[in-house]
C-alpha cells in the first residue's frame, strides 16, 4: 500500500512538473516569437517597405516617368508647334527631330500626329493617315477630346511590327491653347516588364502598378499578386478585393493582406506623373523564416531540457522513494527488517513453503532481563547491546533466512527448508554463542542471555499461527528459568 501510494505521488509530481515546464517554456518561446514577429513586422511596414518604395520610385523616375517628361517637353517644343503652324512643309525636319529624340533619350519609338492633316509622323517618316473610322486610331481621338494633357496606354506599335508598346500620348496645343496634334514616345512592354523584374530581383520585393480604378496595369514576368496579370481588377483578387475602399484617391500608406495562410505586407505609393499606384509587396514567409526556425529550435531545446529534468527528477524521486520504503520496512537501530518488512518477506516464504511442501520453522528470541540492563547501565547501553546482538544473529544465519527485530528486545527468525529438530539445534547454538559474547560499553564488557521458542509450520498454517506458537514456546522457556530453548509441544 505504501509503495503504491509513493508511486502514485511520484507520477503525479512528474506530471505536474512536466506541465509546468512545458507551459513555462512554451509561454517564453511564444512570447519571444511574437515579440520578434512584431518587431520584424514593424520594421518591414515602417522602415523597409517605405525605403524600398522610395528607391523604386527613384528608379521609376528614371525609367518610366522620364518618358512622360520627354513627351511633355515635345508637346511644348516651339519647333514642333512652329512647324505645324508653318504648314508642315518640310517633313524631313520633323522626322529628324523625332529620330533625335528617340536616339538621344533611348525611346523605342517617337511620333507626332497632326490634327490638321491627320498625318502620322514617326522617326522613319510618314507612317499613315489616321481616321475616325479606323478602330486602331481610336486612341488619337480619345487623346484629342480628353480633359487631361496626357495619357498612358498599351497598344501595338504599327511602326514596329505591332509590338505591344507602353505609350505616353501628349496633347500639343498652339500658342492660343488650341489642339493641333498629339506627340509622344513609347517603350516596349517587354522592356517595361524587364525593368519591373529588375526592381523585384534587386530589392527582393514584388513590384506592380495599379491605376486609380483598381486595374492592374504593369507586373513582372511572373505576374502580380496570386499570379494576376495586367488588366485584372484588384476587386477580383482574393485578399485585395477591399483594398480600393481603403485607398481614397490619391492615397499612399501601408497595408496587409493574406494569401491562404501566408501574410503579405504592402506599401502603396501614389505616382501623380503616371496617375497610378506603385505597390511594393513583401511576403512574410521569407521575413519570418528565421524567427520561425528559432521558435522550432527553442521548442526542441525546451523539450530536451524538459526530458532531461524529468529524467533526473524521476531518478531522484525513485531513489528517495526507495529510501522511504527502506525506512518504512527497516529498523533504524539494528538495520534489520522491522515488522512491516518482515511481513512482506515472511508472507512470500510461507507461500513458497506450502507450494513446494518444504519445512519452515520460526524462532522467537527474547533477551533475558533486558529491562534490568537498561536500568543499570542506561538506554544507550541497551541500544549498543541490541546492535551487537543483531549483528551476531545476522552473521550466524544463512542469507536465505529471514531475520527481523520484532520489537523492543524481541527478534524473529524464519528458517527456510528447516524442520523443528534442525531449528532447535540452531537455536541452541545461538543461545550458547550469546552466553560467551561480550558487548563493550563505556569501558565495561556487558553480557546477556536469551530465551528462544521454536515452532514448525503445519499444513495450511498461517504466519500468525506459526509465530504465535513460537511465541508460546518462548514464554515457556522464560517460565522454565530463561536462557534456554523450548520447542512447541506436538499437537498444540
Amino acid at each position: 500500500m505504501l509503495q503504491r501510494s509513493l508511486k502514485h505521488s511520484r507520477l503525479t509530481l512528474l506530471v505536474l512538473l512536466f506541465i509546468l515546464l512545458v507551459c513555462g517554456f512554451l509561454a517564453t518561446s511564444l512570447a519571444s516569437y511574437y515579440a520578434s514577429h512584431d518587431a520584424i513586422r514593424n520594421s518591414i511596414i515602417y522602415t523597409e517597405l517605405p525605403l524600398t518604395s522610395d528607391t523604386v520610385y527613384s528608379e521609376i523616375q528614371k525609367d518610366l516617368i522620364r518618358p512622360v517628361l520627354i513627351s511633355s517637353m515635345m508637346s511644348r517644343d516651339t519647333f514642333v508647334r512652329d512647324w505645324v503652324i508653318g504648314g508642315e512643309k518640310d517633313v524631313g525636319q520633323l522626322t529628324r527631330y523625332l529620330l533625335e529624340v528617340q536616339e538621344h533619350y533611348g525611346a523605342f519609338t517617337s511620333f507626332f500626329i497632326s490634327e490638321k492633316t491627320r498625318t502620322y509622323y514617326q522617326a522613319k517618316g510618314v507612317l499613315k493617315q489616321v481616321s475616325e473610322d479606323e478602330p486602331r486610331d481610336a486612341w488619337y481621338f480619345r487623346v484629342r477630346d480628353m480633359q487631361t494633357p496626357y495619357e498612358i496606354n498599351f497598344d501595338p506599335d504599327m511602326a514596329n511590327q505591332d509590338r505591344l508598346t507602353f505609350f505616353i500620348n501628349y496633347q500639343v496645343l498652339d500658342y492660343s491653347g488650341n489642339f493641333i496634334g498629339a506627340t509622344g514616345v513609347g517603350l516596349t512592354v517587354d522592356e517595361v516588364v524587364k525593368l519591373i523584374d529588375q526592381y523585384q530581383l534587386k530589392y527582393e520585393r514584388s513590384v506592380y502598378f495599379v491605376d486609380t480604378n483598381g486595374k492592374l496595369m504593369l507586373t513582372g514576368a511572373q505576374g502580380g499578386p496570386f499570379g494576376a496579370r495586367a488588366g485584372q481588377m484588384l476587386q477580383d483578387i482574393d485578399g485585395l478585393n477591399d483594398l480600393m475602399d481603403k485607398l481614397p484617391k490619391p492615397q499612399s500608406g501601408s497595408f496587409e493582406y493574406r494569401e491562404h495562410d501566408n501574410g503579405h505586407y504592402l506599401n502603396v505609393r501614389y505616382i501623380p506623373e503616371l496617375d497610378w499606384y506603385l505597390f511594393v509587396d513583401k511576403h512574410d514567409r521569407s521575413a519570418l523564416a528565421g524567427i520561425r526556425q528559432s521558435l522550432y529550435l527553442n521548442l526542441l531545446i525546451c523539450l530536451l531540457i524538459t526530458a532531461v529534468v524529468l529524467t533526473l527528477v524521476g531518478l531522484m524521486l525513485r531513489r528517495h522513494q526507495r529510501h522511504i520504503e527502506a525506512l518504512a520496512t527497516t529498523d533504524v537501530l539494528t538495520d534489520l527488517p522491522n515488522r512491516r518488512g518482515f511481513n512482506l518477506l515472511a508472507a512470500q516464504a510461507l507461500q513458497e513453503s506450502q507450494r513446494e511442501r518444504s519445512p519452515l520453522s520460526a524462532l522467537m528470541i527474547d533477551i533475558d532481563h533486558f529491562k534490568a540492563l537498561n536500568d543499570t547501565h542506561g538506554h544507550l547501553a541497551g541500544d549498543q547491546v541490541l546492535k551487537g546482538f543483531a549483528s551476531e544473529l545476522r552473521d550466524s544465519l544463512r542469507k536465505s533466512d529471514i531475520l527481523c527485530r520484532w520489537g523492543g528486545e524481541e527478534f524473529v527468525v524464519l528458517l527456510k527448508g528447516t524442520d523443528s529438530q534442525a531449528a532447535y539445534a540452531l537455536a541452541e547454538k545461538l543461545r550458547m554463542q550469546t552466553t560467551t559474547s561480550r558487548y563493550p560499553f563505556a569501558g565495561k564488557e556487558l553480557r546477556i542471555e536469551i530465551s528462544i521458542g521454536v515452532a514448525e509450520q503445519r499444513a495450511d498454517d498461517s504466519l500468525h499461527n506459526l509465530l504465535m506458537r513460537a511465541d508460546h514456546a518462548m514464554y515457556r522457556a522464560k517460565q522454565s528459568g530463561r536462557n534456554q530453548v523450548c520447542v512447541e509441544p506436538k499437537g498444540i
